[in-house]
């Protein structure tokens, strides 16, 4: 192990030296290199000596990094332009078709899930431009049967979001209003929610698709909005109707930690016995983790650090390895029978391990990071494997033959770049910015058109969709814009992200709620949010119900 080090230092050594040279060369030319976390008075020392599972301390804004970055920057720019073009107000653009389109109630998805993208990369002109959206247009009166998982994430996780960015009330107001309407869907027998709920009459149900049943991934990934809000207000009834839901659940948590992704919101009892770290069960899971998180790892929330520790246990069960090249994936569960699917939702497995690894102990660290690793060279093998270098919506596992691509449309998901950037933030290691780059070059040359981006209908033909999802600005581009900038940029230790993407500030879990105001970071209304060599100070505060 000391060996091992040695030469790691040495070679760090080598590179910092080349890169000192390289600094000299651009300051003659007029031109900056900065390590991360300078600034006008002081640099940063680099800290030797530490283990890969302790992080890289010191990084280095490389030009390289700096035009990847501003590529990712550029591609958002042009999604967000050729929505305001085309599909102003409405929730999606469908590019090719040059229009706007209405999938979740008219609230104007792509407006909601951009706020924080748009805020963080700086585009503050097109931020203002959304802000006053929102402000004088998102209205939640609507005879519309809205999903209480897409509303919560999109909406009033980007809300929160762009609230504890800004500090302006009007975002709180909004994203209060919406929960209000959302509420009622937790009035069943048991208090585990149903999935649909019409946003003007109140009334709530599930889907016939379901028989019936709640979906696991809908009624545990509401937590971290729900008691963020109640954090934020002061008023518990919204953590309240959340928690008890994790109550119900740990009345029939199985000593593996892994639920069926369907359970009955009027017995809390499971309906089938399918297990998934895909579709329907995947987000779950990474809530579990994430409100431990959220509550700074006080005893309060202790329980959902415990409960995630028991899934990760079970999820052992599943991993399983492709003939002959050794992929490591994660199988599906029925009964007692394994099968060898893998979603590219499940993607988000390996970044939600490397964030695990904080407060594990030493032993469970090691086994997290090395999971996650695998599982991140399987993620980025679903993309380098097709012609088109983009991945499909699943994968089947054949003994001698690898991964084949299941269903074969690619619709702009997150999941594979968010892993990336959460194992690279944890290891340093430049080969995970080199695979999201990859990625990325694959998204502009197939998905990229004149007129915003579209998915794939399949992967191997490269045949194109019309359609260009919310999440893809909230999440896809947010996700490699963070993973080629400096990990002060929205730093773990003081933010956690939703499932959409949307950073939530951590604030520790007490009896009496903390207001913005009250945290060492609301007390200055210029809060700085580093972005690679430029903070963007926060300066406006908008006063409740008024700009």
């Amino acid at each position: 192990m000391q060996s091992t080090l040695a030469k790691i230092n040495e070679q760090k050594e080598k590179l910092t030296h080349k890169l000192e040279e390289l600094a000299k060369y651009l300051k003659g030319e007029g031109k900056t290199f900065q390590l991360d976390g300078e600034d006008e008075s002081s640099s940063k020392t680099a800290q030797q000596g530490k283990s890969e599972q302790e992080g890289v301390e010191k990084e280095i804004e490389d030009p390289i990094t700096e035009y990847r970055r501003s590529q990712v920057k550029a591609a958002m720019q042009h999604a967000w332009s050729s929505y305001e073009k085309y599909a102003w107000g409405f929730d999606e653009l469908q590019p090719q078709s040059r229009r706007g389109v209405n999938h979740f109630g008219g609230l104007g998805a792509t407006i909601i899930d951009s706020l924080d993208t748009l805020y963080i990369m700086g585009l503050q002109t097109e931020f203002n431009k959304a802000r006053d959206w929102v402000a004088e247009n998102l209205h939640f009166n609507k005879n519309y049967d809205a999903s209480v998982f897409e509303t919560t994430i999109r909406v009033l996780g980007g809300l929160l979001s762009a609230y504890d960015l800004t500090a302006e009330k009007m975002f709180l107001t909004k994203a209060k209003e919406i929960a209000d309407r959302l509420l009622p869907a937790w009035d069943t027998r048991t208090g585990i929610p149903y999935t649909t709920i019409n946003l003007d009459s109140g009334r709530a149900h599930n889907p016939g698709w379901t028989g019936g049943s709640s979906v696991l991934a809908d009624l545990g990934t509401e937590q971290v909005e729900f008691i963020g809000l109640s954090q934020r207000t002061g008023d518990p009834k919204y953590k309240q109707k959340v928690e008890n839901v994790i109550k119900q659940l740990r009345k029939i948590f199985p000593k593996d930690g892994l639920l069926p992704i369907y359970i009955s919101a009027d017995n809390g009892q499971p309906t089938t016995g399918k297990i998934t770290f895909g579709a329907m069960g995947d987000s779950f899971y990474e809530y579990l983790l994430k409100v431990w998180i959220q509550g700074n790892k006080t005893e309060v929330v202790k329980h959902y650090r415990e409960m995630w520790e028991q899934s990760m246990e079970g999820i052992m069960g599943l991993v399983s390895k492709s003939t002959p090249s050794g992929y490591t994936f994660l199988a599906e569960r029925s009964g007692s029978t394994l099968y060898n699917k893998m979603d590219e939702l499940a993607c988000f497995a390996p970044g939600m391990l490397a964030l695990g690894t904080e407060g594990a102990p030493p032993e469970k660290a090691e086994k997290y990071l090395t999971l996650a690793k695998e599982l991140t060279r399987t993620c980025y093998n679903f993309y380098m494997s097709t012609p088109t270098k983009l991945a499909g919506e699943n994968y089947q596992f054949y003994d001698g033959q690898d991964m084949q691509v299941g269903t074969p449309w690619n619709i702009l998901r997150p999941e594979t770049v968010e892993s990336l950037m959460y194992v690279w933030r944890k290891t340093g290691d430049s080969k995970y910015r080199d695979w999201g780059w990859d990625i990325f070059q694959a998204f502009e040359k197939q998905s990229r058109t004149p007129t915003g981006y579209v998915g794939l209908r399949n992967v191997r033909t490269g045949e194109k969709d019309d359609m260009m999802q919310s999440f893809f600005v909230a999440e896809t581009l947010k996700y490699f814009y963070l993973l080629y900038s400096p990990s002060s940029v929205i730093p773990l230790d003081k933010w956690v992200f939703n499932t959409e993407a949307h950073p939530l500030r951590i604030i520790p879990r007490v009896d009496e709620p903390i207001s913005l105001e009250d945290t060492p970071e609301g007390k200055d209304s210029s809060m700085q949010i580093k972005s690679g060599s430029t903070q963007y100070l926060r300066q406006r505060r908008i006063n409740p119900g008024g700009r």
